[in-house]
């Protein structure tokens, strides 16, 4: 099955779902917390394959990460001076 044949078939299940819960609201009615969540959480699963149809449907386009240039020259030493040598501890001070 193809990838739009799989999403019509949700789609049909989704719509199934809605009519069945519609049909509980009747018999039981909108108010309750129960059926209010019932109700959210199959609007939250139509939203989800409106979006996954939406993403099926675009060709997706490789990514690449954006490169970054590193100069050759060397870097300022300035940018250096309030920092410690890793591993050597500073440079005013002596080992214990």
């Amino acid at each position: 099955m193809s990838v739009h044949d799989e999403l019509m078939s949700v789609q049909r299940c989704l719509d199934d779902l809605s009519r069945s819960v519609s049909r509980l609201e009747k018999q039981i009615g909108s108010g309750g917390l129960e059926i209010r969540r019932v109700r959210t959480d199959a609007d939250h699963l139509r939203e989800s394959v409106a979006l996954l149809r939406e993403a099926a449907t675009t060709p997706a386009a490789p990514q690449r990460p954006d490169l970054v240039t590193i100069p050759d020259t060397p870097y300022d030493p300035a940018l250096w001076t309030d920092s410690d040598d890793e591993g050597l501890g500073a440079r005013d001070r002596h080992a214990p």
